[in-house]
């Protein structure tokens, strides 16, 4: 058993919250869009199931996500996953053809805001020590 091990296994499962401003400009972001996907996704079924399952999906996605960050399994690694998946979802938005609204500037805005600061924090993150290992 590697020191990482032993250590990874005696932190507690929540790890606290996180330092600086960057990771809160990340959570709201995050949690901005978690709001829309969730909210209209009960409006969203009386229409299209598809796309209402789509929805909570993405919101249970930004959920799980935020719940990893503040966790002892999250990874430096995890940032990129993070971005791809903010992305994503601008990217089907555009694909099919969404309508612009406030829920939507709001969603958008958060996921856009979220991958910025995801970016920054990958790119600043004190605790990549796999080149000191």
């Amino acid at each position: 058993m590697s020191a990482d091990t032993t250590t990874a296994e005696s932190r507690p499962l929540f790890t606290g919250l996180p330092s600086g401003i960057a990771p809160y400009v990340a959570l709201v972001g995050a949690l901005a869009s978690t709001y829309v996907h969730l909210s209209m996704a009960p409006m969203l079924l009386q229409f299209d199931q598809t796309q209402a399952v789509l929805f909570v999906l993405a919101g249970v996605g930004f959920l799980a996500g935020t719940a990893v960050y503040l966790s002892k399994f999250w990874r430096r690694e995890f940032y990129l996953v993070a971005i791809a998946f903010a992305l994503a979802q601008i990217v089907a938005w555009v694909a099919m053809s969404g309508r612009v609204s406030d829920m939507a500037i709001l969603s958008k805005g958060g996921e856009t805001v979220f991958a910025v600061a995801a970016a920054y924090l990958y790119l600043n993150d004190p605790s990549d020590t796999d080149a000191a290992a």
